[in-house]
């Protein structure tokens, strides 16, 4: 039974570890190659300059603010929208009034709210960038006209153009977007927790509250933590560049005077508006590094003992 074991498991693996190595890990090898470098993008020609763009990149006030808005889209991000998605998927299949026959129920209609939560991710995020400019245009932009229509003309603020809240509108559209696809993920994995655990719980006098921080958060842990590291990587990659490249104002986004500016629109200004390939590449090595420290630290503190049902 054991003869010829390995010989099969290697041949079997051999293909896709293959293909995996060549399209996923030798990029990386050819990223940080690239960052000791000072090829421009453009010519097939350049010298190898060791770690003076690390140095470059330490003494680079505009590649600080990318870091720390980076990192406040990593950290506040996922909080916000996995914590809502979660309020909203316990309302939805839990928070409906009790039934004959049934000790919790869902809200009536829940399966409508779901596919208006899911809506936004049928859409491109770059149309939702658009819709939300539109709609933060101080002049004209739904949002001004309503708090006129309202009687607060005097609240005019210049959404996008006011340093202090670009940011704040930004996350705002990322967490539109992106909170209803985590409604309905958690929502699956509360549908599959037996009822009988809640039955047993509200038996013994325990509320909604008790209920979902004692059974439905522990049960559904690994599905949080999985949505809390996907999150984060949106946040950190493609997701906040679309979305900060397109709203903000300043050459090619990143403004009012870098206050929107994110890791990734930075790498993207550097490696074709700048032409200095190399020196972008430098600030893509620096944000797979956060990447990985930010799923790592997400699994430290996140490990706990596995509950099955």
């Amino acid at each position: 039974m054991q003869h010829g074991k390995y010989r099969f498991i290697v041949g079997f693996l051999a293909v896709p570890l293959a293909l995996y190595a060549l399209f996923v890990i030798w990029p990386f090898v050819q990223a940080i190659y690239y960052s000791l470098t000072d090829w421009t993008g453009l010519s097939p020609e350049f010298g190898f300059v060791g770690l003076a763009n690390y140095t470059r990149l330490f003494e680079d006030e505009i590649f600080w603010k990318s870091l720390q808005h980076s990192l406040t889209f990593a950290l506040v991000l996922p909080l916000v929208t996995v914590g809502f998605a979660l309020f909203l998927a316990f309302m939805l299949n839990v928070g409906g009034r009790r039934r004959k026959g049934a000790a919790i129920a869902g809200v009536r209609g829940s399966s409508f709210y779901k596919i208006v939560y899911f809506f936004p991710q049928v859409l491109s995020i770059a149309i939702v960038a658009l819709l939300f400019q539109f709609a933060y245009n101080p002049n004209s932009g739904a949002i001004n006209s309503v708090l006129k229509a309202v009687g607060l003309g005097s609240v005019q603020p210049d959404w996008l153009g006011d340093p202090d809240l670009a940011l704040i509108c930004v996350m705002v559209v990322l967490v539109w977007s992106t909170v209803g696809f985590f409604v309905v993920l958690f929502s699956a994995g509360m549908a599959s927790i037996p009822r009988d655990f809640y039955e047993a719980a509200l038996l013994d006098g325990a509320n909604r509250f008790t209920t979902f921080f004692k059974i439905t958060l522990p049960l559904l842990w690994d599905t949080v933590q999985s949505g809390w590291i996907y999150m984060g990587i949106l946040a950190l990659g493609a997701e906040s560049f679309a979305v900060v490249q397109i709203m903000t104002v300043g050459p090619n986004g990143g403004g009012p005077d870098y206050s929107t500016i994110v890791m990734p629109l930075y790498v993207y200004q550097k490696a074709f508006r700048d032409g200095q390939a190399a020196y972008a590449t430098t600030i893509g090595v620096a944000l797979l590094l956060v990447t990985l420290a930010f799923a790592a630290v997400v699994m430290k503190l996140g490990r706990r003992e596995r509950l099955e049902f």
